[in-house]
């Protein structure tokens, strides 16, 4: 960029900043990656008659980076000029509106308005990232509305459709157009994995993953992570286990998403030394993101292992490294868990005061959780009432978890209270508090009959026991 800037300095002594090649030149090299895109947005704007090329193409940057809103504002800028936006305009601005989630929705669909204005909406290219800006603002139904104008088949439309669905929670109907594609690519096969691992239907993205395999279909990286995260949340250690083993045989490349991936899939199921092992290899190749520490780390605190656990976050500042919310929440589950309060408290206090992390509704929970195990219930009541936001049913069932734990009725009936009151729903909250009150003789077992009978009243069903186990690579399911 140095250079470039010297560069740019002569054309423009000499006047050549105006001729629309050396410019074009100029914007493009600035608009690569890791290059400065607010200089060529610069460019453009100084330029005497900027040309197609030099809006697209700094448009298209703007889209792709942190700043996808600016891409929508030049956009506009352009429509005010005498190029006129063309076929190669409007996708990136698309992009830019999906970026932008439903904050992006009415510009999405204006622009979806222009496109038809000009005779560019049937363009492939248009439509499919009109389809995915659909989706990405939560609208599915002008998603398929859009899918179903498509002349002829398209695979990048019809992926498109598929996670547009699985944003709006219609998993079945998702797999309705996966099913109806005639030909499918890998990109297919990931979104419809991952739909269904985000829907944690785990057991039917497994057996779409050795569908998959059947077809000889190779896998990505992208589809491995949510295989991965099944295996996390099923407890299938030996599939998981498989999937390590076929990325380190077919040389599939570990980033810090696989590397994340495989430490939470070990953790979870158990493995906290094969997870170790797959840290301390990604550590010392330079893989291990923030990410990749802070699931090793919760992973070794939710084992008990919180000695560990502290080391590595004492380690991250050596490596370059500054915690992040996440960090904390795997700092605070060590202490905790190991009825270590104070410790607890302190890491808390340090989050604001030392990281600039500003604690959230997630830590106070921690902390609740961490005072209530150590039986300091009055302390966590304290806690819960000095919050900056409203705590929730977790928060509460926290402190009501300590109650049971220690057997005092008063403080738990006050807390299931908060939380019922905070989640209606919530079947756990009702049985904690009745299993507190059952404890307080002939009075409390009368007073848990009566949390019973209102849990009865407001028609919430208590939730089933699941119990999971893997034999021969294959998740038995048991529900009580």
């Amino acid at each position: 960029m140095a250079h470039l800037r010297q560069l740019h300095a002569a054309l423009v002594k000499s006047g050549l900043a105006r001729d629309p090649i050396a410019a074009s030149r100029a914007v493009a090299f600035c608009a690569g990656p890791c290059r400065d895109v607010a200089y060529a947005e610069r460019i453009v704007r100084h330029h005497p008659r900027p040309n197609s090329f030099m809006w697209n193409t700094v448009i298209r940057a703007l889209s792709d980076g942190a700043r996808p809103e600016a891409a929508v504002a030049l956009f506009v800028e352009m429509l005010g000029s005498p190029t006129p936006p063309e076929r190669r305009t409007l996708p990136s601005v698309l992009a830019a509106c999906a970026r932008m989630g439903r904050a992006g929705a009415g510009a999405g669909a204006a622009l979806h308005g222009m496109a038809l204005k000009l005779g560019l909406a049937g363009d492939s290219y248009v439509r499919n990232a009109a389809i995915a800006m659909y989706g990405s603002c939560g609208a599915a139904d002008e998603a398929l509305a859009l899918l179903a104008q498509c002349p002829e088949f398209d695979a990048v439309a019809c992926n498109s459709a598929i996670v547009a669905l699985a944003r709006a929670g219609r998993v079945d109907e998702a797999r309705a157009v996966f099913d109806g594609m005639p030909e499918r690519t890998v990109a297919t096969w990931s979104a419809m994995v991952s739909v269904y691992a985000r829907a944690a239907r785990c057991g039917e993205a497994l057996a779409l993953f050795a569908a998959m395999q059947e077809g000889g279909v190779e896998p990505n990286a992208n589809v491995l992570v949510s295989v991965l995260g099944c295996c996390a949340g099923l407890g299938a250690l030996e599939q998981g286990a498989w999937v390590h083993a076929y990325i380190d045989r077919h040389g599939v490349a570990m980033n810090a998403l696989v590397v994340t991936a495989l430490i939470d899939m070990y953790c979870k199921c158990g493995s906290v030394e094969k997870a170790r092992e797959v840290f301390d290899m990604a550590r010392s190749q330079g893989l291990a993101k923030l990410s990749s520490w802070n699931s090793m780390m919760q992973g070794l605190a939710v084992h008990g292992q919180w000695q560990e656990a502290i080391a590595l976050f004492s380690e991250l500042k050596s490596h370059g490294l500054s915690p992040d919310n996440v960090t904390f929440i795997a700092v605070l589950t060590a202490y905790g868990h190991s009825g270590m309060p104070d410790e607890a408290k302190a890491a808390f206090a340090s989050m604001a005061n030392e990281h600039k992390v500003e604690p959230g509704i997630e830590h106070y929970g921690c902390l609740v959780d961490a005072l209530a195990r150590a039986g300091r219930l009055r302390e966590a009541e304290g806690a819960i009432q000095a919050m900056p936001m409203a705590p929730d049913a977790a928060v509460w069932g926290a402190l009501l978890s300590g109650c049971r734990l220690h057997g005092d009725a008063d403080l738990g009936a006050r807390a299931a209270r908060e939380a019922v009151r905070c989640d209606p729903r919530d079947s756990g909250a009702y049985v904690l508090a009745a299993s507190v009150a059952a404890r307080g003789g002939d009075a409390g077992r009368a007073a848990a009959a009566g949390v019973r009978g209102k849990m009865r009243k407001a028609g919430v069903g208590k939730v089933p026991g699941c119990s999971m186990i893997e034999v021969n690579g294959v998740v038995h399911e048991f529900v009580s």
